[in-house]
């Protein structure tokens, strides 16, 4: 099969977890007979330095052309003074709005070799598997007016949380969709008690609720949503919730796993080529130092292979090797505890890829004696 990838690797470590995550994509091209044409473009900081904007109209063009698109990370405190926008996150915003992307799938599992990198007790985490799904097209990251004001001869601030239902509609239903497939629970995370764009999200949950009889929905505040997330996440199955709680919500689900350097993620569009990124940032201390975790990265580029082009087996593959890395004891300095191997981002990729190719030697000496 022939696939061709958009890769924006953006600022940062985005760099070194995407040239990572291609390694390991090649490996998989070779075992399984695939091809994956790379094709690159800019975005974030690189893309204002060198042309000018966050979000350069190659870029969105070379993604439409696509199959899929892979991001690495955007954004560093050398353009946070710039102006709106000249920001890196900028171009995600647009980026998000130029595929059409409105939904944020991001899961969280139990990794048993990790349970000592996770600040939670092992009993508290132990089975964690849950999904997270973030409204990514509306809220108040995209509502206008958003700006600074002058009221009554004071300085003041505006910025406008603004939703449509049908944008409310399409992201709930997803969450029903993904939990048929799971434990067939729904928590739809509000603050229906303050927001009456919680109170709509609420209702919509309630009306889309009667087409899944056989799916569980639960209504959570966000506060104590965030309590119960550390709390006692095993409760949760999908998680659904618009935009700013979802981002907020999702970082805070990382320590479930250890790091934010293991959480990858997908989003979803109606029309376009879907994209996948890490839910980490850029990380600009440790550009360059060989110490970021690339397996955030490579997971989302499993999740591509299964979500986009329907490789089941690939993903499994790469999610098994991972997995066996992990199990093996190595580490990168983000998720290192006592008694544990230290490596390297390149080193990190090594160990994986190896992995991934002595997995298919082995496969295929069972196969001859089958």
């Amino acid at each position: 099969m022939k696939k061709r990838i958009a890769v924006l690797p953006g600022d940062g470590i985005g760099k070194e977890v995407a040239k990572g995550a291609i390694e390991v994509l090649q490996a998989v091209g070779e075992r399984f007979g695939h091809q994956f044409y790379f094709q690159y473009g800019m975005i974030g900081g690189e893309a204002i330095d060198t042309l000018g904007t966050p979000l350069p109209d190659e870029t969105i063009e070379l993604c439409k052309q696509s199959d899929a698109v892979l991001l690495g990370a955007v954004g560093g405190p050398k353009w946070e003074k710039k102006p709106a926008h000249l920001r890196s996150e900028q171009g995600l915003l647009r980026i998000r709005k130029e595929l059409g992307l409105y939904a944020n799938v991001r899961p969280t599992s139990y990794y048993p070799s990790l349970a000592d990198a996770s600040p939670l007790r092992k009993e508290v985490i132990e089975g964690v598997e849950m999904v997270m799904v973030r409204e990514l097209s509306g809220g108040i990251y995209f509502g206008k007016p958003s700006e600074r004001i002058q009221k009554n001869g004071e300085d003041g601030v505006v910025d406008t949380l603004y939703y449509q239902r049908a944008e409310i509609e399409r992201v709930v239903r997803l969450a029903f969709e993904l939990a048929v497939e799971r434990k067939g629970k729904v928590t739809s995370i509000d603050k229906a008690n303050v927001l009456e764009s919680s109170r709509m999200w609420r209702e919509v949950a309630e009306v889309i609720s009667k087409d899944y009889p056989d799916v569980e929905l639960e209504h959570m505040l966000v506060d104590n949503a965030a309590m119960q997330m550390i709390k006692n996440p095993k409760q949760f199955d999908v998680v659904v919730t618009e935009n700013m709680f979802g981002d907020i919500l999702s970082d805070e689900a990382s320590v479930l796993t250890g790091s934010l350097g293991m959480l990858p993620s997908a989003s979803l569009s109606e029309r376009g080529p879907y994209l996948y990124e890490p839910i980490h940032g850029s990380a600009p201390d440790i550009k360059g130092k060989g110490s970021a975790n690339p397996i955030a990265m490579i997971l989302s580029a499993a999740m591509m292979l299964r979500q986009s082009f329907g490789m089941n087996e690939e993903a499994d593959a790469i999610e098994q090797a991972v997995n066996q890395v992990l199990d093996a004891g190595y580490r990168t300095k983000d998720i290192m505890t006592f008694g544990k191997k230290l490596v390297t981002t390149d080193e990190m990729v090594g160990e994986i890829k190896a992995t991934l190719m002595d997995n298919e030697a082995i496969m295929y000496i069972m196969s001859a004696y089958a």
